[in-house]
């Protein structure tokens, strides 16, 4: 049987969070509203959409519908210049593939735009199931989607590494009874990833390879 390894895509395989806060600030800006800056953006994304406008709304919560379409005019369909993998990634995937991993992708992110990131800057690597949020399905911290990709793989939960960078990540692999990896170098720091369940911590992607074995 095949090893497994899940992905968050946002603050694990992705360095998202610039374009996430450019985009935020100019619908924002549109509305007349308070901007915030790129590490304040780290403590609100996690969630998907809804928890981000409501983070950033605070005591505007009546304006929650009209920002949440001015950020999705803004930042859907698009695939930004600033998004990029972070360093040591593309070596971290060259390796699982050469070991004969399957590799699956679990985001907050809206699905259609997961799955565009994933089939443009991951186009040469075989992620067999890709998934972000949809509206038939909960959202992580659910660890429905998470099973459902154990199930379509034939893999047990309990054989699975999930990998993210936040809380959110580690909430949904102790709840699916994966085995959760925390990174360092996401939107969130050691002592969120630990009180939450992560059993591994790492500081780099290729330390991934010494868990694995």
């Amino acid at each position: 049987m095949k090893k497994t390894v899940i992905f968050d895509l946002d603050g694990t395989l992705l360095d998202s969070i610039y374009d996430i806060a450019i985009c935020m600030n100019e619908a924002l800006k549109k509305l007349n509203l308070k901007t915030y800056s790129v590490d304040e953006y780290k403590y609100f994304v996690g969630y998907g959409v809804d928890e981000l406008v409501l983070n950033v709304l605070r005591d505007n919560l009546d304006l929650k519908d009209t920002l949440i379409k001015e950020f999705k005019d803004i930042y859907d369909g698009n695939l930004h210049k600033n998004t990029k993998p972070y360093d040591g990634i593309f070596e971290l995937l060259d390796e699982l593939v050469k070991r004969d991993y399957n590799l699956a992708v679990l985001s907050n992110k809206p699905d259609l735009m997961t799955k565009e990131y994933v089939k443009t800057i991951f186009k040469d690597y075989p992620f067999i199931e890709v998934h972000g949020q949809k509206t038939d399905t909960p959202k992580k911290p659910s660890p429905i989607a998470a099973i459902k990709i154990a199930e379509a793989l034939n893999t047990p939960c309990s054989d699975i590494f999930f990998v993210g960078d936040t809380k959110v990540d580690m909430q949904t692999a102790k709840s699916a009874n994966m085995k959760a990896i925390g990174v360092l170098w996401g939107f969130r720091d050691e002592k969120e990833l630990k009180e939450f369940g992560a059993d591994f911590i790492v500081k780099s992607p290729l330390d991934i390879l010494n868990i694995l074995k």
